[in-house]
């Protein structure tokens, strides 16, 4: 977990360009659960507006190199979006759950979750069970309307790995491994809970397969500015 990962300015202006300019949030799509609907949008490249300078930072994407042990690329971003009172809840997954069938042989991916709101157990923050990424992969399968794991081993899990809410102010980010378990409740709030996603993978962890996301490229990094500059 990393509080105040980004600063007010860079709040502000992420804020500004996810709100007030549809070229991202006109592709949403809903992800159902029974009669609730989280949307989210997904896209593979980094530009140059203010996402994608983000997402190829060097405070994060240094950061990922130091967790994966080595050059990360960009697999992709997204921008999930629970509406208050509507939002609906994430089956206990693991992303390398399902980008392991994107041909990837070893889970050195990890995400970074930006909390572009305030995320609180109201509005269906992320929930995790810490240490479960030692687990290995889970099984997963259909359940519902989503892809969730194996939930009699997510349950044994639950045993001995502690279940943690990820509770954020807008702006903290949480850096956390691809075979982390994790799920998040449905928003029964008045709060909106917006958060926007970035995936990286270990260079040398490039698929075996083709698929719809991003393969190898190098990331032009973003330089951190100076404060008062």
């Amino acid at each position: 977990m990393v509080r105040n990962l980004l600063d007010n300015g860079e709040l502000v202006n992420i804020k500004k360009q996810l709100e007030e300019n549809d070229s991202i949030t006109k592709y949403k799509y809903g992800i159902p659960d029974e009669d609730r609907v989280t949307y989210m949008v997904l896209w593979n490249n980094p530009g140059d507006d203010v996402t994608g300078m983000l997402a190829r930072s060097e405070k994060v994407v240094n950061t990922c190199e130091k967790l994966l042990g080595g050059e990360v690329f960009h697999f992709h971003s997204k921008l999930v979006m629970k509406e208050p009172q509507t939002g609906g809840r994430f089956l206990w997954h693991q992303d390398y759950g399902y980008w392991y069938k994107n041909g990837f042989l070893f889970p050195d991916l990890l995400t970074v979750f930006v909390a572009v709101d305030g995320s609180v157990k109201q509005n269906g923050c992320l929930q995790i069970l810490r240490g479960s990424h030692k687990c290995g992969r889970l099984d997963h399968g259909l359940g519902t309307d989503q892809l969730g794991a194996d939930i009699d081993r997510v349950n044994h899990i639950k045993q001995i790995c502690p279940l943690e809410y990820a509770e954020m102010n807008a702006g903290d980010a949480l850096f956390f491994h691809s075979n982390l378990l994790h799920t998040s409740g449905s928003n029964d709030s008045e709060l909106r809970r917006w958060a926007f996603l970035m995936a990286y993978c270990r260079a040398s962890n490039d698929t075996v397969e083709d698929h719809p996301f991003a393969h190898y490229t190098p990331i032009q990094k973003v330089r951190q500015r100076e404060k008062g500059k």
